[in-house]
């Protein structure tokens, strides 16, 4: 009777040791920290803590920790890597739950679709950008994203980086004005194409390398949004104090989430979660939009010079271009419905 007893109590504990150890691999892949709690980590590459990113993240942040679904969020500003090769290789890896990252970096993981929305001009205004991304074109994209990548990426939403525009150490006044510029920009694929067909000559820097290849020379100009380029000091350089607003890109953010581990989460999360992506689009947009204007008069004040320029030869020139490279990509159809939304 005794060993029978025995027996059985050394069943009980066997089971009992068997379900902690299925309960906490459950948490572990959940995310779940030892206090119950779902820690999500979020990244982006940016570090000035005024940058639209951070502002973005923090809305994240503040929505999903606000909730009732004991969720908290750490995020990481820069730190977790500069890089968006880096954060997407954590992303897939579980060291980080929740990345920014842009088109040009999401086209090499073989997600070729997703280069319509960094073509030159393919947008025509902010509007126009808007109406595709939140609309029938962005959730196409979105479920091409979940597809392609075997639910490694679930986009949660598209944020801006406002509208690109040249910088450099003379102002254009027409395209023949770039005819041998040392111009930073992508130097492979349809950007590197337009850019070499203006007679720049596409060159290589790293963003954290750019301004000191802005002031010896490395390079004679360089392209992004006020915010960007005017909070990194760019514009103090000779090689970046003449802004020409082209305008050739409504820039794109992909807000990304571990689609796997997002399936783990209960439905409570998830709402939480999805709730607190939409917060950080809306805040994120506006910090854009605001600092659009706050970062092109400071860039004034600061002696930049500043002009318009007639952009339908630069827009001519982009047409073939996006219809070869919507072609070769097999999303005619999706640019149809971005042409059509104009």
């Amino acid at each position: 009777m005794m060993k029978k007893s025995l027996s059985l109590l050394l069943v009980m504990m066997i089971a009992g040791v068997l379900a902690l150890t299925g309960c906490g691999g459950d948490d572990e892949a959940s995310g779940a920290s030892g206090d119950g709690k779902l820690k999500i980590v979020a990244a982006h590459n940016q570090t000035s803590p005024e940058n639209p990113y951070q502002i973005g993240m923090e809305a994240f942040k503040e929505s999903a920790e606000s909730s009732d679904a004991n969720i908290e969020v750490e995020v990481h500003a820069g730190t977790l890597g500069t890089s968006e090769s880096e954060l997407v290789e954590k992303l897939k890896l579980g060291a980080a739950d929740v990345v920014l990252v842009s088109p040009g970096f999401m086209t090499k993981t073989g997600i070729d679709e997703i280069d319509l929305f960094a073509l030159p001009y393919v947008f025509e205004n902010y509007d126009h950008w808007e109406n595709v991304v939140d609309g029938e074109v962005g959730e196409e994209m979105a479920s091409i994203i979940n597809e392609k990548s075997n639910n490694d990426f679930k986009l949660l939403g598209y944020w801006s980086a406002g509208v690109r525009h040249y910088y450099g150490k003379k102002p254009l006044e027409s395209m023949d004005d770039l005819e041998g510029v040392k111009y930073r920009t992508q130097t492979s694929g349809a950007i590197a194409d337009y850019w070499e067909q203006t007679g720049a000559v596409p060159t290589s820097v790293a963003w954290g390398e750019l301004y000191q290849g802005l002031q010896q020379g490395v390079v004679d100009a360089s392209e992004n949004s006020y915010p960007y380029f005017v909070q990194e000091n760019h514009h103090k350089t000779d090689n970046g104090k003449f802004v020409t607003e082209t305008a050739h890109d409504y820039t794109t953010r992909f807000l990304l989430i571990n689609g796997k581990k997002f399936e783990n989460y209960s439905e409570e999360q998830k709402e939480a979660i999805m709730k607190a992506a939409e917060a950080s689009v809306q805040k994120e947009r506006e910090a854009v939009n605001k600092q659009e204007e706050e970062y092109k008069q400071q860039a004034i004040d600061d002696g930049a010079e500043v002009n318009d320029i007639n952009r339908q030869p630069f827009i001519d020139l982009a047409k073939p271009l996006i219809e070869k490279r919507a072609e070769e990509i097999g999303a005619q159809d999706l640019l149809d419905k971005i042409n059509e939304l104009k």
